[in-house]
């Protein structure tokens, strides 16, 4: 079979199409003919020597950890899926998972159905980002209804679902990005924009119940001006969040890094909300599975609408 992966750490030029064994699903574990694969920062992050690398026990790497496709074998035990399923996953993270394959094996418990109306490369994109704005949002942060969220990079991978989901719990949801994604963040239900060009979150907001950071460093220290003095930020970008946590600390508010973890269970409510058109992922391009180099590429610039995804 056919995977990308790199025998060095470095940049998206290390990225190579090998051709290498098709995997064996072990206990507990499916074996999934590839649709498509999600490309997330912390791919290329991983891929440079940042990101994930320190999990990763030995080069060569096959990036990639959300994927939609096809049931093709179970292994033993197994019996929440049929061969011939259709499914999606967010898995093993953040060890190696070899989602940028045509086959790959997933534990079960990491994988879900996925719903008639929700297509493959929909699907493909769901699953980190939005697991990610799930626990942020409802596991870390308690969102209630009525409480007011401020999204940096709202127009982001994961800020586009937190707003949308922010939304559906009952949140008054301000989202910040460049101007020419004003209508964009409308389209997904913000009830305030902010450009951060030229205005600063920290003069206009005060009364911010939570913050989810999808900026990090100065910006979200910042931001932290926004919160009330019971509320709380997320922050996301694992290179800042010790500092962006001990500046929160020293105004005696509440920050949180947070690290998705894959969940079948909360992934399986993501996809009915995504078929049935509550949330939707935005897809900012498709690319087939030897173009991952360029995909690194415009993940890496920071500019993405939403989510890269490879197809297979």
């Amino acid at each position: 079979m056919k995977a990308i992966r790199i025998h060095a750490f470095g940049g998206p030029e290390n990225l190579h199409l090998d051709e290498i064994d098709k995997p064996s699903p072990g206990p507990g574990e499916v074996l999934i003919r590839n649709r498509a694969a999600g490309v997330n920062p912390i791919d290329w992050k991983t891929c440079s020597g940042g990101g994930a690398s320190a999990f990763i026990e030995a080069l060569p790497f096959c990036p990639g950890w959300e994927f939609a496709g096809t049931v093709d074998a179970l292994g033993e035990g197994v019996d929440r899926f049929r061969v011939g399923d259709e499914v999606l996953g967010f898995t093993r993270f953040p060890q190696e998972a070899g989602c940028y394959a045509e086959y790959l094996v997933a534990p079960a418990d990491q994988l879900a159905l996925r719903p008639a109306a929700l297509d493959p490369v929909s699907a493909a994109g769901l699953g980190l980002a939005g697991l990610t704005a799930w626990q942020a949002l409802f596991e870390v942060g308690q969102l209630k209804s009525g409480q007011s969220v401020l999204v940096l990079a709202a127009a982001g991978g994961v800020g586009h679902l937190a707003v949308q989901l922010a939304k559906w719990k009952g949140a008054y949801v301000i989202g910040t990005a460049s101007a020419g994604n004003k209508c964009f963040l409308q389209s997904l239900g913000c009830d305030d924009t902010l450009d951060y060009g030229r205005q600063q979150a920290e003069s206009l907001i005060h009364d911010a119940d939570l913050i989810i950071d999808g900026v990090g460093g100065e910006t979200a220290i910042k931001a932290l001006d926004c919160l009330t003095p019971q509320g709380q930020m997320i922050t996301l970008p694992s290179v800042t969040a010790a500092e962006v946590i001990a500046a929160g600390e020293a105004r005696g508010l509440k920050v949180s890094g947070i690290r998705a973890r894959p969940d079948g269970d909360q992934l399986q409510e993501l996809a009915k909300l995504a078929s049935c058109g509550k949330v939707m992922l935005n897809l900012s391009d498709s690319l087939p599975l030897n173009e991952a180099a360029r995909a690194h590429q415009l993940s890496a610039q920071g500019h993405v609408r939403g989510k890269l995804v490879l197809t297979l």
